[in-house]
C-alpha cells in the first residue's frame, strides 16, 4: 500500500505539505500557479484556481450578495464591532457561494475565497476617485476599521481562513488615478511612517491579514509591486509579513512599459518576484520562464512565491475533505438572507451624516406632512446605492421608493428628476434645463422638499473603469457637476423648505446648500436598502450618529496639487484653513453633554501608559447613538505633528436622562512623534486631550454651538526611540 504524499498528509503542518506539494512541481507548473488564472495540474490533484475574487462591501462580481454601504461610508460609523460583523457576513456569503460553484464546477473569476478587500491607502485628496474605496483620511480610523473588516473576514478558526483578506494598495496610493502606470509619488520619511503606512502596520501586526496588494504607482522612484523597500525591507523583514503579495492587475508590465526602470517583461516579472511580489494579476509572470533561463531569477525565489501561494490555498482547506474544514458545510441558504439585509440597512443609518438642520425641521412629521416632492436626478437611481466594486442586489430600495413606502397613504409625493446627473440635458434632442419646471412645479406644490444631489460611479471611481466619464476616474472639482447647483438654487426659491440630501463617495463643496438649504445630510452610497434608512432619517424613526471620515472644504483653492504626496495643509491633521465641515463632524436629534476629562495620571514617564475617563450624558428627548471621540495633541514637538489626531473613539447607545462612562487607553506609542528621517521619537513635554463629540477645532465649535473639553499631561525624562 503507497503512503500518502507529505502535501496530502492532514497530520502535516501546512507549512510541511506545502514545501511538499511545490517541490513535486515542474518549473512551468510552479510559475502557472503564480498567476492569478492558475490551471489546474492534474497528476498532482491541484484543482484551478483563479485568485481574483472582491469583497469591498459585499460579495462583488459574482451574482446576488448582499450590497453594504460603501466603504466610506462604512467609515462614517465610527463602529469597529459593526465592521467586524458586517465582514463577518460578507465572508459567511463568500463561502456558501464559493462552495456552490465548486459544486457546479465553475472556477471563474470573482468566485473565490482570496478577497481582494479591504482598500486602506489615505483618502489625502477628496478628488481622488477611489476614496470611496477607503475609510477616509485619518490613519488612525483606517486601521480600527481595517484591522475589524479582516478579522472578520478571516474569521477565528484556529487552523483554517473562513476567507482571505487582502490589504491593498501598498503604498502611498490615491491618484492621480489617470497616471497611476507611469506616476512616481514622492513621499517624505515623516509622512511615509506618520500618514501612509500606520493602517497597513496594524493589517499585517495585529490582524494577521494574509495578503497584501502593490499599487500601480512608484513610490521614491521604485515601482510598488517590486520595491525592495516595501516589499522585503518594511513588508518582509520589519513587519515579519508571512503571506502572499499579489501585483495589482497588469501592473508589472508598467514597470517596462511606462516606469521604463526595466528594459523587458521578463526584467520586470523577475524584477517583481526577487523583491516578494508571489502572484501576478494579470500575464507578466508567464515571461518567468524566459528570464530563469536567462538568469534573472533563480530557483529558490520561485519556490519561495509558489510556496507563499500554496499555504494560503491550504489554510482555505482547498486540499483537504469539505468534512473536515468547519466553513466548508455553509450552504448556498446563507447567502443573502434577510437578517443580512437588514444588517446592511443598520449600517446604512448609521453611515448617514446630519451636516444642517436650521431650526429643528428634521425630523419630518409624517402626519402633517399632506405632500412632498422627492427631486434630483440621484432620487430614484439604483447605481447610487451602490458605489463600486459591488454585487448584484435582489432589492433595491432608492429614496424615491423609500419615502413612497413610508409616507401616510393619502399623502401626495411628486418626483421629478430635475436635471441630469451631468450633463445639460436629460434627453438628446431637449433644450439645456428641460426638466427644471417640473423640479420648480413639483416644489410649489408640496409641503416639502427632498432635493437628491451628488455624484455617482459614473463619475468618480477607478482609472479604465468603462463608467467613469470625467478625469480617469478623478475629479476636477468638488462642485456639484452639471446642472445641480442651478436646479439647487431654483428648488429653494420656491420657498418650500428644502432637505438636501447628498449622494457620493467623496467630499463635495456645497457651501451654497450649507447656506439656503434647511437641512443637509449625506448619504454617501448607502447601500441595496439605502432609500429606506434614508427615509427612517427623514422621518425620526432612528437619530443621526454618523460622522465624517473625511474634510468637506469649502472649494478647490483649498487643496494643493493632487501630485504632491506631502501631507501639508492636507486632512484634518495638518490643513490651515477653516472646513465647511470638519472631519468627526456630524449632527444629532438629541443632545449630549460630557464631562471633563479626567487623566489617570498628569505626570508620566516617557514610555509610559495612561487612561482617559469620560462620562457622556444624554441630555435631550430621544435615544441616540453617540460617536465618542477622543484626540490627542502635542504642544511642545520638536518638529511639525499634527493639529491634533484621533487616538480613540466608542460608539454608545444612550436613552434620555441617560449617562455612561467611556474610557480610552493612550498608549506611549500614540504619544510618539515621527521626525523627519522617520524614526518614532516620544519627546517628553505638554500633552492635550479632548473627549467629546467632533475634534476639538474652531468650525466644529460654531457649528455645534459647544467647544470639546480638555485636559493637559506631561510627559517627563529622556527622548525614547520607539519601534515604528
Amino acid at each position: 500500500m503507497n503512503a500518502l504524499p507529505d502535501y496530502q498528509n492532514v497530520q502535516l503542518s501546512f507549512e510541511k505539505r506545502a514545501h511538499d506539494l511545490v517541490a513535486r512541481m515542474t518549473l512551468e507548473e510552479k510559475i502557472s500557479q503564480m498567476q492569478y488564472e492558475a490551471p489546474a495540474i492534474e497528476r498532482l490533484g491541484i484543482p484551478s484556481y483563479n485568485w481574483w475574487s472582491e469583497a469591498l462591501h459585499g460579495v462583488a462580481r459574482a451574482g446576488v450578495a448582499t450590497i453594504f454601504p460603501q466603504a466610506i461610508g462604512l467609515a462614517a460609523t465610527f463602529d469597529v464591532p459593526s465592521i467586524q460583523k458586517m465582514a463577518d457576513i460578507i465572508s459567511t456569503e463568500a463561502r456558501a457561494k464559493y462552495h456552490e460553484f465548486q459544486r457546479k464546477g465553475d472556477h471563474d473569476i470573482y468566485k473565490g475565497l482570496t478577497l481582494w478587500s479591504p482598500t486602506i491607502n489615505i483618502d489625502r485628496d477628496p478628488r481622488w476617485g477611489r476614496g470611496q474605496e477607503t475609510y477616509g483620511e485619518d490613519p488612525y480610523l483606517t486601521s480600527r476599521l481595517g484591522v475589524a473588516f479582516i478579522r472578520g473576514i478571516q474569521g477565528n478558526g484556529s487552523k483554517y481562513l473562513k476567507a482571505s483578506a487582502c490589504a491593498k494598495h501598498f503604498a502611498a496610493h490615491s491618484g492621480p488615478e489617470g497616471e497611476r502606470h507611469q506616476f512616481d509619488a514622492q513621499v517624505s520619511q515623516k509622512d511615509l511612517w506618520e500618514t501612509y503606512l500606520p493602517a497597513f502596520e496594524a493589517a499585517v501586526c495585529e490582524a494577521g491579514v494574509s495578503g497584501v496588494m502593490g499599487a500601480y504607482n512608484r513610490m521614491n522612484g521604485e515601482p510598488c509591486c517590486g520595491s525592495k523597500t516595501l516589499l522585503t525591507d518594511i513588508l518582509r523583514t520589519e513587519w515579519n509579513f508571512e503571506g502572499y503579495v499579489t501585483s495589482d492587475c497588469w501592473a508589472i508590465k508598467d514597470f517596462n512599459e511606462h516606469h521604463r526602470v526595466t528594459n523587458s517583461i521578463e526584467e520586470s516579472s523577475s524584477l517583481a518576484v526577487n523583491n516578494g511580489c508571489d502572484l501576478n494579476c494579470g500575464c507578466a509572470f508567464a515571461s518567468l520562464v524566459k528570464g530563469y533561463r536567462a538568469g534573472l531569477i533563480t530557483d529558490q525565489k520561485i519556490d519561495r512565491a509558489v510556496y507563499r501561494l500554496m499555504l494560503i490555498r491550504m489554510r482555505l482547506g482547498m486540499f483537504d475533505n469539505s468534512g473536515d474544514v468547519p466553513y466548508a458545510s455553509i450552504p448556498y441558504s446563507e447567502n443573502d438572507r434577510e437578517d443580512h439585509r437588514e444588517f446592511s440597512e443598520q449600517m446604512a443609518r448609521e453611515s448617514i451624516v446630519l451636516l444642517r438642520n436650521r431650526n429643528k425641521i428634521l425630523p419630518l412629521d409624517r402626519k402633517k406632512i399632506h405632500s412632498i416632492a422627492v427631486i434630483g436626478p440621484n432620487a430614484d437611481s439604483r447605481s447610487v446605492l451602490y458605489g463600486n466594486y459591488c454585487g448584484t442586489a435582489s432589492e433595491h430600495i432608492t429614496i424615491l421608493e423609500g419615502i413612497q413606502q413610508a409616507v401616510c397613504p393619502e399623502t401626495k409625493v411628486y418626483y421629478a428628476e430635475g436635471c441630469h446627473l451631468y450633463q445639460n440635458s436629460t434627453s438628446s434632442l431637449s433644450e439645456k434645463n428641460d426638466r427644471l419646471a417640473e423640479a420648480v412645479s413639483a416644489a410649489e406644490w408640496a409641503d416639502a422638499v427632498v432635493l437628491c444631489l451628488g455624484l455617482d460611479a459614473t463619475l468618480e471611481g477607478e482609472e479604465g473603469d468603462t463608467s467613469n466619464d470625467f478625469a480617469s476616474g478623478d475629479r476636477s472639482s468638488l462642485a456639484l457637476p452639471g446642472n445641480q447647483e442651478s436646479l439647487l438654487e431654483a428648488v429653494q426659491a420656491t420657498g418650500t423648505p428644502l432637505i438636501v440630501v447628498l449622494l457620493s463617495g467623496s467630499a463635495l463643496a456645497v457651501g451654497w446648500a450649507d447656506e439656503h438649504a434647511d437641512a443637509v445630510l449625506e448619504a454617501w452610497y448607502p447601500g441595496e436598502r439605502g432609500g429606506k434608512a434614508v427615509t427612517s432619517l427623514l422621518f425620526g424613526e432612528y437619530s443621526p450618529s454618523g460622522r465624517l471620515p473625511v474634510t468637506f472644504y469649502r472649494s478647490d483653492r483649498d487643496l494643493p496639487d493632487i501630485h504632491d504626496y506631502s501631507m501639508e495643509n492636507r486632512t484634518y491633521r495638518f490643513f490651515h484653513g477653516s472646513p465647511l465641515y470638519p472631519f468627526g463632524y456630524g449632527l444629532s436629534y438629541t443632545a449630549f453633554s460630557y464631562a471633563k476629562p479626567v487623566i489617570s495620571r498628569q505626570n508620566i514617564e516617557a514610555g509610559s501608559n495612561l487612561k482617559v475617563t469620560s462620562r457622556v450624558k444624554n441630555t435631550g428627548s430621544c435615544e441616540s447613538d453617540e460617536v465618542v471621540q477622543l484626540y490627542l495633541q502635542d504642544l511642545e514637538a520638536s518638529t511639525r505633528v499634527p493639529n491634533y489626531q484621533l487616538a480613540g473613539f466608542h460608539r454608545i447607545h444612550l436613552k434620555p436622562g441617560e449617562s455612561a462612562e467611556v474610557t480610552f487607553p493612550v498608549t506611549a506609542r500614540q504619544m510618539a512623534l515621527i521626525d523627519d528621517a522617520g524614526n518614532c521619537m516620544l519627546e517628553p513635554g505638554k500633552f492635550r486631550v479632548y473627549v467629546g463629540g467632533s475634534q476639538p477645532d474652531p468650525r466644529s465649535a460654531e457649528l455645534l454651538e459647544a467647544s470639546v473639553l480638555s485636559a493637559d499631561f506631561v510627559v517627563t525624562g529622556t527622548p525614547v526611540k520607539m519601534s515604528r
